[in-house]
């Protein structure tokens, strides 16, 4: 991969007072936390934008709802993130108030496999 530096998401600064970055395995995982956990209607540009998973954390649980969500979040990110990533498995599991995606992909651009969790906990 590249040595390219990109902006860490969550945006914040660095102790230089700069923009903080990261590299390129990272970013991977920052833009798949980002599809994950955007509402489709919160970007401007980009309504369509998202997954949808928060809005189902109050949903009751059921074998059909869990299906439903990981037949969403597959197609999401096969369209957004299909050119660099390619989706391995994907379970999502909810407890309470706490969402937990486990997604084990593949970076087109190295051939690396990785394995990451997501974790949301809603007040």
């Amino acid at each position: 991969m590249s040595t390219v530096m990109n902006i860490d998401y969550p945006f914040h600064f660095d102790p230089r007072g700069r923009t903080a970055e990261t590299g390129d395995d990272d970013h991977v995982r920052d833009m798949i936390e980002q599809l994950l956990f955007t509402s489709p209607g919160e970007r401007v540009n980009r309504p369509d934008f998202g997954s949808g998973l928060l809005q189902l954390v109050f949903a009751p649980n059921s074998a059909e709802l869990a299906a439903a969500l990981q037949f969403t979040l597959q197609a999401a990110l096969q369209r957004w993130l299909g050119d660099v990533i390619d989706v391995g498995t994907l379970s999502v599991s909810s407890d309470d108030a706490t969402l937990r995606v486990d997604l084990s992909y593949t970076v087109r651009a190295s051939g690396d496999t990785r394995n990451d969790s997501f974790v949301r906990s809603l007040p």
